[in-house]
């Protein structure tokens, strides 16, 4: 049996990142994932680009059970140290917006980047390997399809459930609780809203129409676009408050950010009077929008022909429609997975399971689910450097 210091479950951002820095520490270091490539969530991130890190980053921006776990770990390997070496490979990046950084060219020269700096590391990489059992003596004994492998040091670095089609499962949870740590409800997250029947025969026409948007749920407000689909709605608005909606819950969107449709109507009406109804909203917000709504509210006729009551509703149904969307479309499309292995099982410094010396979870398998933007890579990149020191 082929012995090893550290053996990594994943070779996504995390399982990599912690590979480099345990590598580096001299560290004999074996990554399996059963996957036929490395890194195959960053090559698909950000439209092929990668969103590696938002430069706002900071543990206010994560949901968890304990958002402030993640405060050690952001802090020991911030955004700015991997910008840092990003910048060490002379690639390319820009600011889109809200603090989000992109390459400007393919994803895979962050793949190409960290297979570089794992091999220099001297860390041993097995694709297409999958794990079928794990036990734990003196040391960890994983066994694999064809042989099996010791080490001192287990990193569970395998995700979460999110996107099933690229290999995705719940097999960092089983080994979680294999050893009896427990693990949060888990829940798709960054995930677009569906709608039930009778709503998304009213909307669909608008399939493919982008309007900004400020869209709220629990308190929680998020102001960027949003995008109506054959299915319901998407967009950055929508993924980001996805996050805090549950089923059966109400959210309020406004669909004319920043401007109050009631008061540019009723000053519309002493110029534009002889205006529809419809072509005036059509000022001031997307025509087939506008269309749709004035359809549905019933209101005929000139903008003269509007009272201020009729104004004020009409202004509610664009600032503030109140819907409750009939479900999400699951992990097959969710960027992420909420929930997960529970950080009060595991030492922040570390990333170690407090009652199993020697096992460690990082990445998304843990519960610490950060906004769209790059925030869930920077989390990877810090949970993973932070368990290299220590593993």
């Amino acid at each position: 049996m082929k012995q090893y210091n550290v053996v990594i479950i994943g070779a996504g951002a995390a399982g990599m990142m912690c590979a480099i820095e345990a590598g580096k520490r001299g560290r004999k270091v074996l990554v399996l994932d059963h996957a036929k490539s490395a890194g195959e969530k960053i090559r698909i991130s950000g439209g092929g680009r990668c969103n590696f890190t938002n430069i706002n980053t900071k543990f206010d921006r994560f949901l968890s059970q304990n958002p402030r776990f993640a405060i050690s770990a952001l802090k020991r390997y911030s955004q700015h140290d991997f910008i840092k070496l990003v910048e060490s490979y002379k690639m390319a990046y820009h600011e889109k917006v809200l603090g989000q950084l992109f390459c400007d060219g393919s994803a895979k020269v962050i793949i190409d980047m960290l297979l570089t700096e794992m091999s220099e590391a001297g860390v041993e990489l097995r694709l297409s390997t999958e794990v079928k059992s794990i036990n734990k003596a003196d040391t960890y004994s994983i066994q694999l399809e064809h042989d099996a492998v010791e080490a001192q040091s287990l990193v569970v670095a395998c995700g979460g459930k999110s996107i099933p089609k690229m290999g995705a499962t719940g097999f960092g949870y089983q080994i979680a609780e294999q050893f009896d740590l427990p693990v949060t409800e888990t829940r798709p997250a960054l995930v677009p809203l569906t709608f039930a029947d009778e709503l998304l025969g009213r909307i669909k026409p608008l399939s493919g129409v982008s309007t900004k948007s400020s869209v709220t749920c629990n308190k929680v407000s998020f102001d960027e676009a949003l995008l109506f689909t054959h299915r319901g709605l998407s967009g950055p608005s929508i993924l980001q408050i996805s996050s805090y909606w549950r089923e059966g819950e109400e959210i309020i969107v406004d669909l004319a950010q920043g401007i109050n449709i009631a008061e540019q109507l009723k000053a519309m009406r002493q110029s534009s009077g002889k205006l529809s109804i419809g072509n005036a909203l059509a000022k001031l917000i997307t025509s087939k929008l506008a269309q749709m709504i004035v359809e549905h509210s019933g209101l005929t006729g000139n903008l003269a022909d509007q009272n201020n009551a009729k104004l004020d509703q009409l202004g509610q149904s664009v600032n503030a429609w109140r819907i409750k969307p009939a479900g999400s479309e699951g992990y097959r499309t969710a960027e992420v997975t909420l929930g997960g292995v529970d950080t009060g099982a595991l030492n922040a410094k570390t990333m170690e399971a407090k009652n199993t010396d020697g096992l460690y979870f990082i990445g998304e398998v843990v519960d610490m689910t950060g906004w769209l933007g790059g925030y869930n890579f920077q989390w990877a990149w810090s949970s993973g450097w932070v368990c290299g020191q220590a593993c």
